[in-house]
């Protein structure tokens, strides 16, 4: 009893800590954005990809943050034994990760004068943040209490936007739906933690996956929430001019390609005769992941659903014959196979996005191109050169991700 009554106490000075901090840190720098530019990049921040007409972007950070809180909040409910607990968890990450990645982002590309100017658009961002340390304490859940769950947040929104900075701005990368950003650096930081926080007395215990009936109504709901708002979410910082969304229909198309994969492989390397609705839940996130960098780019239909068709084959097979090597041979506990969900089909999303970047003409993009791939529409770089930077942020996110979650263990 003695031990619960100081973690509590614990728990409550660390919320209390932080939030002060953050209030602190608030008053002193954080401001409006001023209404006379445009949006909140006045021309003078460093926020090349962020310096869009963002006028009516009110509803697309309504979609972003009602994705971080219901579609990753239920999707970490399936867990039986956890359920409730893991939503209230994501509810804590999530109210201090947008605080702290306002400060964070803000410091780097919305600084002007000592003072950060806060808009839609650095809220849109947040959440973008939000949701990758989300993907990173899904490896962790059930074995980490809140109090490490905030420390990780803290430390996981720091790095994030280390690494966001670096790719964006530094190499000029495209990724728009944070296909690097988001889904690939999330997963292999969690999976570094979760290395590092090992427990081998953990191994003999089943998983806790108890198929009630309870955790698969949230997984219903969750995936539900996945499928009406990932769309949203992965063109959240895309062209708005009047340009069709490619990002929407991509992610749409490759959403139902993905679905339909799930159907197809589960039946065959499992011998349940009904689709669990967490396997449909993996396969929606993965094929949502895939889309992350080439959604905005000249992907053609057929090829979102062939993306999305290969990226929904990866959870199943990886949670059939990877994971349990992974488990053995490299220790690592991964509660909600964000390895397979998360990690892999990222990494398939940056190849896909490099061969679409090496591919891009004038011609093929039209007026678009200035939109997608500025540096080349500049002149500054061949569609070579920025395939290239695309190809080297991959490593780059890995290093970071794994020596972060190192650190953060």
């Amino acid at each position: 009893p003695e031990d619960t009554t100081a973690s509590r106490l614990r728990l409550a000075g660390l919320s209390f800590l932080l939030q002060i901090l953050t209030i602190i840190l608030f008053a002193v720098f954080v401001r409006y954005s001023p209404e006379s530019g445009s949006g909140p990049c006045s021309q003078q921040l460093n926020c090349s990809w962020k310096n869009r007409d963002l006028g009516f972007q009110h509803p697309r950070f309504r979609h972003v943050h009602l994705q971080d809180l219901l579609g990753f909040g239920l999707l970490v409910a399936f867990l039986g034994r956890y359920g409730p607990g893991s939503v209230a968890i994501s509810i804590l990450v999530v109210a201090f990760a947008i605080q702290w990645a306002v400060l964070i982002q803000g410091f780097l590309y919305f600084f002007l004068n000592g003072k950060i100017y806060v808009g839609s658009q650095s809220m849109v961002s947040a959440d973008f943040c939000t949701a990758a340390v989300l993907i990173s304490t899904g490896a962790l859940l059930g074995r980490v209490n809140p109090v490490q769950m905030l420390l990780l947040t803290l430390l996981g929104v720091t790095l994030f936007s280390i690494n966001e900075y670096i790719l964006l701005s530094l190499m000029g990368v495209s990724d728009s739906g944070g296909c690097l950003t988001v889904h690939t650096f999330g997963a292999y930081f969690g999976l570094m933690v979760s290395r590092i926080l090992h427990q081998p007395h953990m191994d003999k215990r089943k998983e806790q996956q108890d198929t009630g009936h309870q955790p698969d109504v949230f997984t219903v709901l969750g995936t539900i929430y996945l499928w009406i708002f990932w769309p949203s979410f992965a063109s959240a910082t895309t062209v708005h001019n009047n340009a069709e969304p490619w990002a929407v229909l991509n992610t749409y198309f490759s959403l139902a390609a993905s679905t339909l994969a799930a159907f197809v492989l589960s039946p065959v390397l499992y011998e349940e005769s009904t689709l669990r609705m967490v396997q449909i839940q993996d396969a929606t996130l993965a094929g949502a992941a895939v889309m992350g960098m080439a959604g905005e780019m000249l992907v053609t239909p057929f090829g979102a659903l062939i993306a999305g068709f290969l990226a929904g084959l990866i959870p199943p097979l990886g949670f059939r014959f990877l994971t349990p090597v992974l488990r053995s041979r490299l220790k690592t506990q991964d509660t909600c196979g964000i390895h397979n969900v998360h990690g892999l089909p990222g990494i398939l999303g940056a190849l896909l996005g490099t061969l679409l970047t090496a591919l891009a003409t004038a011609d093929a993009y039209g007026g678009r191109l200035e939109l997608v791939f500025p540096l080349v529409a500049q002149g500054s770089r061949t569609a070579t050169d920025q395939a290239l930077c695309q190809l080297c942020a991959l490593p780059v996110t890995l290093l970071l991700a794994s020596l972060g979650g190192c650190l953060t263990g």
